[in-house]
């Protein structure tokens, strides 16, 4: 993947944690389950589909153990803008490490991030990337980064919005998890992020276990140390789960097709395609980023989660478009804006 996409590859397995007490997750509506949809085709597509896979003895009744769900991460469950949130923890990280490594202040990129020198940064390519990655989120046990991490979300801030990163999640895309969940489905999230990133927290926020995630990862190493067993994370990548990536991911973890599948970028293209080119019903989403006053605005060219080639390909696939500005009431749990 060129980097000048931003590509979510080059920040592979971190562990994360939660800072709310209560999960995030919305409760089905007895009368509307998607309270933060407009009513719209979009809203009409995900009920109909749901509907006529569960309906037992319906021409396109799916069994129980064969809904499964795959959901994106990035700009699919929360934002992703001005970049990916797991980049702003590697380049915190970096950060707080500098005082142990001054040749980090005139060697790049190290320098570049600690002169918040962005273009620099990006000029750096994923070469640079995946080197900062590698100093900061390597070299320690797996239970040690975790406490790093949890550090960090605790106090850590979107630099635009001024809250918590886990506070950025999609209110819409919390209900439609709960309402499939609620008719048998098994959702899962299929990220480019990594792996250990996303697993301590995504059951409290999005009501999904750790080990229906599947991510980027590093690779690990089993020592004793102390007379006690540890897994050392090392300079290494292990897996990418992005791209050609998913499907791969998918087939490796789950063993099974998903029947619906939902991205936000051409990075979940093939997860879209391999979905939806199997038997019997298939259901593909995209959101896409269209308003500009409530989150962000970007598609084509934009420097994180480029949407092209998916976008073009969803018309003639019959992939559904989620337009944010048009399909949704509500963009986060925290707003007001009235739902009914």
């Amino acid at each position: 993947m060129k980097f000048r996409h931003f590509s979510r590859v080059v920040i592979p397995a971190v562990a994360c944690c939660l800072i709310i007490a209560q999960p995030v997750f919305s409760q089905v509506a007895p009368d509307d389950p998607l309270p933060s949809w407009n009513d719209s085709a979009t809203k009409t597509a995900i009920m109909d589909f749901v509907r006529k896979t569960t309906e037992e003895g319906g021409p396109q009744f799916v069994p129980a153990d064969d809904r499964i769900a795959t959901f994106d991460n990035d700009g699919t469950l929360w934002s992703e803008q001005p970049y990916y949130f797991q980049l702003a923890f590697a380049l915190d990280r970096v950060k707080s490490l500098a005082p142990s490594h001054p040749e980090w202040k005139t060697k790049q990129p190290f320098q570049a991030v600690l002169e918040n020198d962005m273009p620099t940064l990006m000029a750096a390519g994923e070469r640079g990337l995946v080197e900062l990655v590698m100093a900061s989120h390597a070299g320690m046990t797996t239970t040690e980064f975790e406490v790093i991490v949890k550090d960090w979300i605790t106090t850590a801030k979107h630099p635009k919005l001024q809250r918590p990163f886990t506070d950025l999640v999609f209110q819409p895309m919390l209900e439609l998890l709960t309402f499939l969940r609620a008719n048998g489905y098994k959702t899962y999230i299929v990220s480019g992020g990594g792996i250990e990133f996303m697993r301590p927290w995504v059951e409290t926020v999005y009501g999904i276990p750790p080990e229906q995630v599947v991510g980027s990862s590093i690779q690990l190493k089993y020592e004793v140390r102390d007379g006690q067993p540890v897994l050392v994370r090392l300079p290494a990548i292990d897996f990418i789960d992005d791209k050609v990536g998913k499907p791969v991911g998918i087939q490796k973890f789950l063993g099974r097709r998903p029947i619906m599948a939902f991205g936000n970028s051409d990075g979940d293209f093939e997860m879209l395609e391999w979905t939806t080119a199997g038997d019997g019903p298939r259901f593909g989403l995209i959101v896409h980023h269209t308003d500009a006053a409530r989150e962000w605005a970007y598609d084509r060219k934009s420097a994180m989660g480029r949407l092209d080639k998916a976008l073009d390909a969803a018309p003639m696939r019959g992939w559904v478009v989620v337009g944010m500005k048009e399909d949704w009431k509500v963009i986060y749990p925290f707003e007001t804006t009235s739902t009914k």
